[in-house]
């Protein structure tokens, strides 16, 4: 594999890829912390300080992949923050949002495009389940192919569905990003609308070599899965930190 790429994790699902010689910004969420207001009432959002200043984040940066545009993946923030000529892609859902946001080089992507090199695919998945899932809209993921380079599969905000164990069947990624946040919408707590600790490890069972990045915790007030509580529940099926990995905020991940 090359030894340029790295998945840096900014804060929540906001990632800095270096991929391909190019740099990747993914989900940008990029206000304050407590900008927000809470979805449950226990705290403000987001609940922790960006690692690094924005303008580091933004800087130099060569494509931006917008999974869905809920606030804690596209806030007005990172709209503001970001030059409105930078090249970005997003799901088909989200064609006019972008456009509204004057984005002048977004790119809808319904099944996959190359771009420098790089194949990027669209896949598929559901953000919760039953009613819930009527309620948060359509979400996708992304995967990234390249010569020389590993794959890396970047499911979305999806909870573990035969969608997303298609995508890992199909693409056999070096790499899985996953949320793991364990998100429960107020009025259906009974139902995540993310991973959580034992979706989690289902589809580490179902990932064959790919090594796990688990993100998407600890920022927002409805996510209940912690660093620690995944890291328990992996310890008591014997999943090591080699085989999923659990990022601090702006740690980078060297692929």
């Amino acid at each position: 594999m090359a030894i340029n790429a790295s998945i840096q994790l900014i804060r929540n699902a906001a990632l800095v890829i270096n991929y391909a010689g190019k740099k990747i910004l993914v989900d940008p969420m990029l206000g304050p912390k407590d900008a927000y207001d809470s979805f449950t009432g226990a705290a403000r959002n987001p609940m922790v300080d960006l690692p690094l200043p924005v303008e580091d984040i933004t800087k130099d940066i060569d494509l931006v992949l917008v999974t869905h545009t809920h606030r804690d993946h596209f806030d007005p923030y990172a709209s503001e923050a970001l030059d409105k000529s930078v090249k970005l892609i997003n799901q088909p859902a989200d064609d006019a949002y972008f456009k509204n946001e004057k984005f002048i080089n977004a790119e809808t992507v319904e099944d996959s495009t190359a771009w420098n090199g790089i194949t990027i695919y669209r896949t598929g998945g559901e953000h919760g389940s039953g009613e819930v899932l009527k309620l948060m809209g359509t979400v996708s993921g992304f995967v990234l192919k390249a010569a020389g380079q590993p794959t890396i599969y970047i499911v979305g905000d999806s909870i573990w569905m035969p969608l997303v164990a298609e995508s890992i069947e199909r693409f056999k990624p070096d790499y899985i990003v996953i949320n793991s946040g364990g998100a429960i919408w107020p009025g259906y707590e009974a139902t995540p609308i993310l991973m959580e600790e034992n979706q989690t490890i289902q589809l580490i069972k179902e990932s064959g070599n790919a090594k796990i990045i688990a993100v998407h915790m600890e920022a927002l007030d409805h996510c209940h899965t912690t660093r620690a509580s995944l890291r328990q529940k992996a310890n008591e099926f014997n999943v090591g930190a080699d085989k999923l990995i659990i990022p601090a905020n702006g740690e980078t991940v060297v692929l």
